[in-house]
């Protein structure tokens, strides 16, 4: 199973304010010059995860992005389940539609597979995935310098 280029994003920008010292709260941007993402594709992910309860976006002086408590310890297989959303491992109803989907058995088995996929992330949290020697590799993470 492959994950959107969006969940990979929202994981990693949450990952990266996992870490992050909340005295000094980074911007999207700067999250986004960090992780080497497209700011556009960066804004879009942290709203995704502001609406999902996982990151806090603060505005003005000493505003910034935070993660939440939630963000911290919810359960990651809900959160790839939140931000993958509801659908086929396939496209079994494409336009033109597959012709075995009134009797295809792998569209049921490829079914059990996702689930199993997201089961195994069920237990896990942000906070398991940014234990070393991840942790320390996203704090050494800085932007690019401006080159403009």
């Amino acid at each position: 199973m492959k994950l959107t280029k969006h969940t990979d994003i929202a994981l990693r920008v949450a990952m990266r304010l996992a870490v992050l010292d909340e005295a000094a709260l980074p911007t999207t941007r700067e999250v986004a010059e960090s992780l080497e993402v497209p700011y556009n594709h960066a804004a879009k992910v942290v709203s995704r995860l502001q609406h999902l309860g996982v990151v806090e976006a603060r505005r003005g002086r000493g505003g910034g992005l935070a993660l939440t408590g939630h963000g911290r310890t919810g359960s990651l297989g809900r959160l790839v389940r939140e931000l993958e959303g509801v659908g086929d491992v396939v496209g079994c109803e494409d336009d033109p539609p597959c012709p075995l989907r009134s009797a295809c058995r792998l569209r049921g088995a490829l079914a059990v597979a996702q689930e199993a996929f997201y089961a195994t992330l069920d237990p896990l949290t942000i906070d398991d995935l940014v234990r070393p020697p991840t942790g320390p590799v996203l704090v050494s993470l800085s932007a690019r310098p401006d080159t403009g």
